[in-house]
């Protein structure tokens, strides 16, 4: 009994101390908070910044002011070129296959000037209606063009033909002859040479002219 006394003493003083330790580090705790809590806050003074800190004076002299662009009044008071217009495509031929030239185009070589020449564009019809040229177009004055009125009927042939004035007409020449068929064919045929000019004296009127067949 003596000794369950004791035991029990001892359990008793044991919790009483460490109790009282526990409070003291609790006491201390609260204290320290409340003098840093009263302490007055310390102030940390701004520095102004350096106005000459980082600044080249040397550079910014060496660097010359940007002035705004001169504008010259002279253009502005040029006027706007018009657009250029675009020159107009020649119309396509519309060929009838059924018409089979024995050639589309005839060079003259060289001939004299003042007698007329004269070829012949020779077709036949290849198809199985009969073909009616209604118009053979020169491209000028100096050519002259003859064809079939009539209808040529299928199986047939016939000609085109182009008469050229060589007449005061010396050098180079290229001139066209646009063929139409009343079914709205078209096809273009082609006549070129050369006239080497004759003197003065030699060169025939129009009554005189000689014609020259090629």
């Amino acid at each position: 009994m003596k000794s369950l006394t004791l035991t029990l003493t001892a359990l008793v003083l044991l919790s009483t101390a460490s109790f009282a330790k526990r409070k003291k580090k609790a006491v201390a705790a609260a204290v320290a908070t409340e003098v840093v809590a009263a302490s007055p806050a310390v102030a940390i003074p701004a520095v102004a910044p350096d106005p000459h800190a980082g600044h080249d004076h040397a550079k910014e002299q060496m660097v010359a002011p940007k002035t705004a662009p001169q504008v010259n009044p002279a253009l502005t008071n040029a006027p706007v070129a018009a657009p250029v217009a675009a020159a107009p495509q020649a119309t396509p031929e519309v060929v009838d296959k059924n018409i089979k030239f024995v050639e589309t185009e005839h060079d003259f070589g060289t001939l004299p000037e003042g007698p007329q020449a004269i070829t012949e564009f020779k077709f036949k019809n290849t198809g199985k209606e009969p073909i009616d040229i209604v118009n053979v177009q020169a491209s000028c004055g100096c050519t002259v063009p003859e064809w079939t009125k009539e209808p040529v009927a299928p199986g047939k042939t016939a000609t085109i033909k182009a008469i050229y004035n060589t007449q005061g007409r010396p050098g180079s020449f290229t001139k066209n002859l646009t063929l139409t068929t009343k079914q709205g064919f078209t096809k273009v045929l082609t006549i070129k040479g050369n006239v080497e000019k004759a003197p003065a004296t030699s060169v025939p009127t129009n009554d005189q002219n000689m014609m020259i067949k090629h």
